[in-house]
């Protein structure tokens, strides 16, 4: 049974969903955004919601997993998704350059240049260590700012890098000295 795949999803006033084969488009003031649907699972509209409904048991592994894409989806044209992304270390910082590209110095000989792709926009406060990542796409934001936080990762021993503002590290203590 899937409990996710049972919950209808609530459409908002504005969004407007279009089955196209194995995809659903769905647009909404934010703008468009596709979802795969897997075979055997049909969407049909119900009082102002959407259910995602199973052709039969066998389906049921992908029932919940459709329905989880097309509620992101659906989500992101109403609301959009962040990513809030800390630059912590001495010297570290993000720039703007233009608006499709973000320049980091993160302690490397030279500056980092990361291109945004389309639908993708990044704001950086004046300190210049706090990143806000938003889109309407779940996964293209998230991989964004995975991407971001690859360039340096916190470092174990004096917590320097790119991290998640919501993430929590574990610190371990250096060497011991010699008594």
């Amino acid at each position: 049974m899937s409990r996710i795949g049972k919950k209808p999803i609530p459409l908002p006033a504005g969004v407007k969903y279009k089955v196209e084969g194995n995809t659903v488009l769905v647009e909404g003031p934010k703008g468009k955004v596709s979802a795969m649907i897997a075979d055997g699972v049909s969407l049909k509209t119900v009082d102002g919601h959407l259910l995602v409904e199973r052709a039969s048991e066998d389906k049921a592994a992908v029932h919940g997993l459709t329905r989880a894409l097309v509620n992101n989806a659906v989500e992101g044209v109403t609301k959009g998704w962040t990513k809030d992304l800390d630059i912590v270390g001495i010297g570290y910082r993000a720039e703007l350059k233009g608006k499709g590209t973000v320049v980091f110095t993160l302690g490397y000989s030279h500056p980092i240049e990361f291109p945004l792709p389309s639908g993708i926009e990044v704001a950086i406060d004046p300190k210049q260590t706090h990143l806000t990542i938003s889109g309407i796409d779940r996964q293209k934001v998230g991989q964004v700012a995975a991407d971001m936080r690859a360039l340096r990762k916190p470092d174990p021993y004096k917590n320097k890098g790119v991290r998640y503002s919501n993430e929590k590290l574990k610190k371990k203590a250096g060497k011991t000295g010699a008594k």
